[in-house]
């Protein structure tokens, strides 16, 4: 690359002399044509969006997501923040005072995100005595010592660059075995910075985590904030990644401020003592830097971009990207039968190309704005910084000196400063000693050059921490991002957790049969009760079934259910069956009415089984650990009655309790349902909410499990469209598809008789008489009317 442009300016060099033109003119127009075509750039976007004011919510629906304005800025609903934030509501009238006004300027650094970050940093920092504190406290003592070290070192360069001027082998051999003797402590200082910048990022990170998890997992937070909840797109991102990430910055943005900070302060000692050992001018150095400083800031304010919009952006769109991608894990099976790979592809391409367009249009804001903090912070700076530094040697004022013996070698600056004059017959400015012997301007020169070097070296170290505090700003922008979404992950697990929930492009619904669900502040309330008694009946009193959506499915619903009552569910499909169920189990909200149940007395059975992670002992009793299965007195061989109850045990011989598998892929549909069965006799409940559970087993093994759980003393309330388990219920729930419902004892032998009727007008075929006669029939039996052809 270099090779490649010194021939690139050669042949501009070829070219300009070719043409005449002078060099200042050709240097000049080439740097015109520089800041002309970069004024353009930066200006000509602020213009643009000035002029053209573009509809942020309408170029923010991608990735088949609706993305409001506040999100793009990592932040959810003003309403939800200021509930977890204090509730920081200013009125339209409150004046703000001079300081907020600035703060609230700055792009990403507001009076929101300050409070979020105090609200995450409560939680990563719980108390003074806490780990994170020593941490913090061996940190700051470690970036302390390497600023007294960097001080050293810029002195230790200066006596040797002085000696190797004085030609003194010996003293720069003592030098130099200095500077070998203090890389050790030094390289074992740098070292433990980092590894306690680690550290606490981990130990931050462990807090967060705690804190999320337990949000997470609180009153079944997980499964309300994707179902109940749509405020929160990809929560495992944010639980995961942006965690990581905030800790991270956290981490890093301490040392990045505090370490400046020790140097600008300690820096600018040594150089004022510096500077007053050349008898310089303290005010004019400092002034110079300040104001490059302050105005090389304000350029970079003016210019700078919304990192942390761009920030939260991109955090959203590899939400997206990854949640493609598990879907496609999650349903491989049901894609391959379709052969839809060419859709999920189509999905995957363009969920990528959102995020590289955007990463590429970070990339480009990058580009120019890096290139003018480098210009001001290496080259102006360095400029202004070598200015300084020379003022000393340059206006130093003339002092006459006494001559200095042969010993006089050993004098130090501090015993006699060297004398600066001005001499030449012929006007040209040089430096000399007044009445000095050869020697001491040769010592002159090294002292000189000991100061500079030393100046130069601490100047460096202070300009580098000036720009590691400017570099910090656009760090502190992009943290401003991911805290948002952190706090706003907080703040929605707490209101899910406290039954507060806010469905997005949730739609308002008329009133059904006397009921109609309330809406305030366009979301609905639940206005039902849920008791919890020591009795053990089951008592639901005017309970509308309501779904997330709003859908209101059934009107109201009253239901007396004791112990022994078994209950079967039948209904043409979208009736409610599955969504009672949900009720009964406090997954959704009671919109109305009143539900009296006894506190984990219910256990929930679907059709597709889950298999937790471990072995076959863990796959029985869950969500039991091996502990509570101790605390509560099972034997392995309680276990293996249970596997011989359900027609498992053969895989207990096969693989024993201790075999850690992929259970789901070794088990058939069968033997997952059957497993799920175990689990049922295994915490023997009050209640058992069955919900097709057995489609996958034969009959006589199914009437066997069932006939087992009555004698066990469990109350069954199932929900099957297969006539052999009528018999072991004794009510029935039959939903008409209407919203209407009848409660009433089951009478086996009619059911059969009807199920019997039913199946001998369909083998006839389909006319007028026996159409009529299976629509009565299909309301007797509660099923749909499509399933005369299903029928057998």
């Amino acid at each position: 690359m270099p090779a490649v442009i010194s021939k690139f300016l050669e042949k501009a060099e070829e070219t300009r002399q070719q043409l005449k033109i002078p060099r200042n003119v050709f240097t000049g127009a080439v740097v015109a044509v520089a800041l002309v075509t970069y004024t353009y750039k930066v200006g000509y976007p602020l213009v643009e969006s000035y002029i053209h004011r573009t509809n942020t919510q309408q170029d923010s629906v991608n990735n088949n997501l609706l993305v409001t304005k506040s999100s793009l800025n990592g932040i959810s609903r003003k309403k939800s923040q200021d509930t977890a934030l204090g509730k920081y509501k200013p009125k339209k009238c409150e004046k703000l005072s001079y300081i907020e006004k600035i703060v609230m300027k700055i792009p990403g650094i507001n009076h929101q995100f300050i409070l979020q970050f105090l609200r995450l940093m409560t939680i990563m920092i719980p108390g003074v005595f806490s780990a994170e504190v020593a941490l913090l406290f061996g940190h700051t003592s470690f970036l302390f010592l390497r600023t007294f070290l960097s001080i050293f070192i810029a002195n230790l360069e200066g006596a040797i660059v002085k000696y190797i001027v004085r030609k003194e082998p010996k003293n720069f051999a003592k030098q130099l075995l200095k500077w070998f003797a203090i890389a050790v402590p030094a390289t074992f200082i740098n070292s433990m910075i980092r590894y306690l910048e680690s550290r606490i990022a981990l130990s931050l990170r462990t807090r967060l985590v705690e804190h999320s998890y337990k949000l997470y997992f609180k009153n079944q937070s997980y499964y309300r904030v994707t179902v109940l909840d749509g405020r929160l797109d990809n929560c495992s991102q944010r639980l995961t990644d942006e965690i990581e990430t905030v800790a991270t910055m956290v981490s890093h943005l301490y040392g990045q401020i505090t370490k400046p900070l020790f140097d600008i302060l300690l820096m600018s000692i040594a150089l004022a003592n510096l500077a007053k050992s050349r008898d310089a001018n303290l005010i004019t150095g400092p002034i110079l830097i300040t104001s490059v400083v302050m105005v090389s800031a304000l350029i970079l304010k003016l210019v700078s971009p919304r990192f942390g919009q761009l920030v939260a952006q991109e955090a959203e769109k590899k939400g997206y990207l990854r949640h493609v991608h598990s879907r496609l894990v999650t349903n491989a099976e049901e894609i391959a039968f379709y052969g839809g790979h060419k859709v999920e592809l189509t999905h995957l391409r363009s969920a990528y190309r959102v995020l590289a367009q955007h990463l590429q249009h970070m990339f480009k804001v990058k580009l120019w704005f890096v290139m003018l903090e480098q210009f001001l912070m290496k080259y102006v700076w360095s400029g202004a910084g070598i200015v300084v530094v020379s003022l000393p040697i340059l206006m130093a004022g003339s002092k006459k000196v006494e001559p200095i013996e042969d010993d006089g070698v050993k004098t130090t600056i501090a015993d006699s400063l060297p004398a600066l004059t001005s001499s030449g017959d012929d006007g040209d400015s040089g430096l000399s000693l007044f009445n000095a012997k050869p020697a001491r301007t040769s010592d002159s020169i090294s002292e000189r050059t000991h100061y500079f070097t030393t100046a130069k070296n601490l100047l460096m170290t202070g300009g580098n921490a000036v720009e590691r505090l400017m570099s910090s700003y656009k760090d502190i922008v992009e943290l401003a991002g991911h805290t948002g979404r952190v706090a706003n992950m907080f703040t929605v697990l707490e209101e899910v957790s406290q039954g507060i929930y806010e469905k997005t492009l949730v739609e308002k619904k008329e009133n059904m049969d006397g009921f109609n669900v309330e809406f305030r502040n366009g979301q609905p309330v639940s206005k039902g009760k849920l008791v919890y008694t020591a009795q053990t009946e089951l008592i639901l009193k005017d309970v509308p079934i309501v779904t997330p959506n709003c859908d209101v499915v059934c009107s109201s619903l009253t239901l007396h259910l004791k112990p022994g009552q078994h209950l079967l569910i039948t209904g043409p499909n979208g009736c409610g069956k599955s969504s009672l169920f949900r009720i009964l189990a406090g997954l959704w909200p009671i919109y109305g009415g009143e539900l009296h149940t006894p506190k984990n007395a219910m256990f929930y059975i679907p059709q597709r089984p889950y298999m937790v992670i471990g072995n076959l002992r863990d796959q029985i009793i869950y969500p039991d650990t091996h502990v509570d299965m101790i605390n509560k007195q099972i034997s392995e061989d309680d276990l293996i009655r249970i596997m011989r109850i359900v027609h498992l045990d053969h895989i207990v011989e096969r693989d024993g309790f201790y075999a850690v598998k992929d259970w789901t892929d070794i088990l058939s549909g069968g033997e997952k349902q059957r497993m799920a069965l175990a689990r049922l006799f295994y915490h023997k409940p009050k209640y058992a909410l069955l919900d097709e559970c057995t489609s996958a087993i034969s009959i006589d093994v199914e009437g066997e499990i069932y006939q087992a759980a009555i004698d066990s003393g469990i109350t069954l309330l199932t929900i099957t469209h297969r006539p052999t388990l009528w018999k072991f219920h004794t009510h029935m729930l039959q939903f008409d598809g209407a919203g209407s419902w009848t409660f009433s004892k089951l009478n086996y032998s009619n059911k059969l008789e009807l199920k019997k009727e039913k199946e001998d007008l369909v083998n006839r075929g389909e006319t007028e008489l026996t159409s009529d006669r299976l629509c009565e029939i299909n309301k007797l039996l509660g099923e749909d009317n499509n399933s005369n052809a299903n029928s057998t």
